[in-house]
């Protein structure tokens, strides 16, 4: 896909969020996706990925040796700030509240995840609507899919990893079956999406 049809996808959107969700293989498809954003980024970026329960994250401290803009783990009642990376914690699922804070809180596992995605991207297509990117990646299992169609519905812009690219392409996939996103793309592409987001 070139850059003209990434524009024609982002015409008229005034994007606010970014939020990503990856599962198996998502780290290595972050480290690929994220690095190479400036350091004064307009938009505020929330990752999940699935940590098992019991085990210290250490994603925001990888993440911020190798990135320009500020990175930490998403604190309960913290206002989401532009420009910063965040990374839901370990033990929690992370939602965002309509005056666009964080919530962390202990519901049982979804999809045998917790954090789960699916909370954190229907929370946030509530509170930001038309101004989210939601962008799913690879992963082993179908959470996110609704979470993604959520932020569709709400009339936020869709991102799925290409399957043939992704290292376990469930995911994806299951996000492709249950509603057809804006764009699938392969990292490189997604990448330049995110870029083009600075100048929107």
């Amino acid at each position: 896909m070139d850059r003209s049809q990434l524009q024609t996808a982002l015409a008229g959107r005034n994007i606010e969020a970014v939020v990503i969700g990856a599962s198996a293989g998502g780290v290595g498809a972050l480290l690929r996706l994220l690095p190479g954003l400036p350091a004064d980024y307009g938009c505020a970026m929330v990752a999940v990925l699935h940590i098992p329960d019991g085990r210290q994250s250490h994603l925001a401290g990888v993440f911020q040796q190798r990135m320009n803009l500020p990175v930490h783990e998403a604190r309960d009642k913290e206002q989401i700030a532009a420009g910063t990376l965040y990374f839901a914690g370990s033990g929690y699922h992370l939602s965002v509240e309509q005056d666009r804070s964080f919530s962390l809180s202990c519901e049982a596992p979804l999809h045998f995840a917790r954090p789960a995605i699916d909370y954190l991207m229907e929370s946030a297509a509530d509170a930001y609507g038309p101004a989210l990117v939601g962008i799913l990646l690879t992963g082993a299992n179908q959470d996110g899919a609704a979470g993604l169609a959520a932020i569709g519905a709400a009339g936020g812009l869709t991102v799925v990893q290409d399957p043939r690219e992704a290292e376990v392409p469930t995911m994806p996939q299951e996000a492709i079956r249950l509603r057809q996103p804006d764009l699938i793309l392969p990292l490189d592409e997604i990448h330049t999406l995110l870029m083009m987001l600075e100048n929107n």
